[in-house]
Parts: structure tokens; sequence; C-alpha cells
């Protein structure tokens, strides 16, 4: 596996029970999956000596983020499988080639422009209304790369750097997420659609199903997962982010991930087959497990940062005051704003759950008043 944060380092249990071998390109050996991985390289996937060390006698490379440049991925041989492959890949990397690509085979998304010049910004901002969204076509994730502009001075630095992508500012009600896994057989699988919660352009916390969410929207949301995963053909866990406007039913896509993602950190605990035991499987072709879920409603919730040295000095405390709570700790060094973790939790309800939840976080974050 290709990076060596807190996705490679939840994919080490369900690697385990299946008597897979997991080795990751790591950029530290402090680094959250190299603490836990038996077999870690130190090296930086832009490089492409260290991604041929990671491949040595392995049967399949896969990845836990998108940064691998296309020329490094060419090089690695014939004999190992790349799953997703560098064709799919590559959408989930260039915004501007998935905004193409999503048009081309009909999926719903926000209009839409590639602009090269402030004279382009302005004619698009007329055309749609500002404010409009600006995005950086590569290297953007967790709200970085991402900006909400009024006019076309806003973003001359990115100009600056070459084309970039401008979108119309769509008026959703809340946001959704599809997560599927496809293997290379064609066989997909289907996680509830979820809805997800951001906090300054970060994933804060996901609640599983999607609350109130009509049949109608829930059944077109799976099928534009379909189509996305068999068009651009992907393989392993594919998450796919959506604005929706309920007063009228639109669907738009906003995001795509082509591996294990936020969203679906809920499965670990609340579903049969979490999404990092299903990436495993998809990417070797093994047949796809259950993804019933165990429970009524889960509700994930982040750990941005935290008060504490190091937030399992608030285990105890947390484990004793909402034992419903399953808590996930990655490892990492403490900084403001910083995914240092998250917990799942289950109830019958989702005030219950989402309560309890923020309850958790409250503890391991060091808020006196949880």
């Amino acid at each position: 596996m290709i990076g060596g944060g807190q996705l490679a380092r939840m994919m080490v249990p369900p690697s385990v029970d299946l008597n897979i071998t997991l080795k990751t390109l790591v950029e530290s050996h402090d680094s959250s999956a190299a603490q836990v991985t038996a077999t870690s390289v130190i090296g930086d996937p832009n490089d492409l000596g260290d991604v041929l060390r990671l491949v040595e006698d392995v049967d399949v490379v896969t990845f836990e983020h998108e940064h691998i440049p296309q020329n490094v991925l060419a090089e690695i041989p014939q004999s190992v499988a790349v799953e997703p492959p560098a064709s799919a890949l590559r959408f989930a990397q260039d915004k501007l080639a998935m905004r193409r690509k999503l048009s081309e085979i009909d999926v719903p998304v926000p209009r839409w422009a590639m602009v090269k010049s402030p004279k382009k910004v302005r004619s698009f901002g007329k055309e749609v209304g500002w404010p409009i969204i600006a995005k950086a076509p590569v290297g953007g994730y967790d709200g970085k790369g991402v900006r909400l502009i009024e006019d076309e001075q806003a973003v001359d630095d990115w100009l600056a750097d070459g084309p970039i992508l401008v979108e119309e500012d769509v008026p959703f009600t809340r946001e959704l997420a599809v997560l599927l896994a496809r293997r290379p057989s064609g066989e997909i699988r289907f996680w509830p659609v979820v809805q997800t919660i951001q906090k300054d352009g970060v994933c804060s916390e996901v609640i599983a199903p999607a609350p109130d969410l009509s049949e109608k929207i829930s059944k077109r949301a799976l099928r534009i997962g379909e189509a996305i995963a068999r068009e651009l053909g992907v393989t392993g866990v594919l998450a796919v982010e959506m604005f929706v406007v309920e007063s009228t039913g639109e669907l738009f896509v906003n995001e795509l991930a082509m591996r294990p993602h936020n969203s679906g950190h809920w499965t670990i605990n609340g579903s049969v087959t979490s999404q990092f035991e299903q990436h495993l499987r998809a990417v070797l072709n093994l047949p796809l497990g259950d993804t019933s879920m165990r429970g009524k409603v889960w509700v994930m919730k982040n750990l941005l940062g935290t008060t504490y040295d190091d937030a399992s000095a608030a285990l105890p405390q947390v484990l004793e005051a909402v034992p419903e709570a399953y808590v996930h700790l990655y490892g990492k060094s403490v900084r403001p704003g910083r995914k240092l973790g998250h917990v799942n939790v289950k109830a019958r309800t989702v005030k219950d759950a989402r309560e309890q939840a923020a309850r958790a976080i409250r503890i391991l974050y060091g808020d006196r008043r949880a």
C-alpha cells in the first residue's frame, strides 16, 4: 500500500484476518501505519526508486491517497497488479479530468468551467451567479485547494500556476456519500447512503444511514455511484460525495475518492464487512463481503485536535463515561485541527447516537464540560 497514514493503519487488522502480508510505503518510522505494520518501506510516493522498492515481491499495489504521479505508476512492473488502475485513478487525481469524464457519461455535476484568466473567471461568475467555487485541479483534500470567491481577483495566485476549475455554488440542503466496492471481475457491493457533516471543510461527522432520505433519492445516488465505478473502471473502494437539493430531488456529484474514505469509517464496527476488509478483497479479486448494517443507526465522529499531549490519556475516562463508543486512535502527533482518531456509536435513534458520539469526542478533546 502506498501511503502510511490512518487509512493504511486501519487496513492492518483485516489483512491479518485474511492472512495477507501488507507492506506500506511510509514517510517515517513513526508514521501512523508504520507503528503497526510488520513490513514497511520509508520513502516518497513521488520517488520511483522508493515505489519500486515497495513493490518488490508483491502481487498487488494499492493506495491510501491519490497523490502518486502517473509517470511513477507507469513504471511499476506488469507482473504487479495496480488496483485501482492508473487509468481510473487519474480521475481522482485531477478534478478537471474528473469533471470532463463525468459530464461525458451524463453524471450530474455542478455547472463548471476550466478557466485560465481572470476574464474567464468573471465571465463564468456572471453566467452562473456569484459567489462561485474555485478549486485547484490537483493536490487538494480536506477543504484545502477550495475557495468560495466573490470576484475574479480571488484566484490570481492559482491562475499563475495554470488552469483551475470553477463551479457554481450549489444551494444544497445536505451532503451525502455513496460508498461501494468493485473488484476486477465486475462484482459490486454497496453500503447504505450516508449523510456527511463538514466543519471548516473537513468531515466532522457521518450518520449511517442518511436520516429521512427518500427511497427515490437513495436509489438514484446508488445508481450514480455504480455508473461511475463501471464507466471509470474503478477497483477497490469508491466514495462518491454528493450534494442533494431535496426540494427538487436533484443530486450533484462533488468529489470522488478511490480508496477507503472518511464516510466509511463507521463500517469498522457497524457493518458485517468493513470498508477496509472490502478494499483488500476487491483489489485481490476475492468475493466481496456482506455490507449489511449491524444495528439501526451508526454515527461516526472525528477527533480533530486535542488539548492533551496524547489523546490516549483520555481513554480510561471516555471508555467509562461512554461504554457504547468504539474508539479508534491513529497514533499521530498532536497539532490543532488534525485528525487524530474517531469514535463510532450505535443507537436506536440518530439523536442518541449523535449525543453519545459528541460526548466521547469532548472527553478525548479534553473539554471539561464533557
